[in-house]
């Protein structure tokens, strides 16, 4: 058991040796991404169900 555990670590390691790792100017770029269609789209869902909420109300 203790053999196959390190077996996996080291496997582990060897894969995380093999990574590209994203420098700092590319990751702050895709959080702004992320962050940026986050927002869109739940400013988007909130006017959808907005909408079909006073819809329904109305028809109901």
């Amino acid at each position: 058991m203790i053999k196959k555990l390190k077996q996996f670590l080291m496997d582990v390691q060897f894969e995380m040796n093999k990574v590209s790792w994203p420098n700092w100017e590319e990751l702050k770029g895709s959080t702004y991404v992320v962050l940026s269609l986050s927002l869109i789209l739940t400013v988007f869902l909130f006017f959808v169900d907005f909408i079909l909420s006073k819809v329904l109300s109305f028809i109901l």
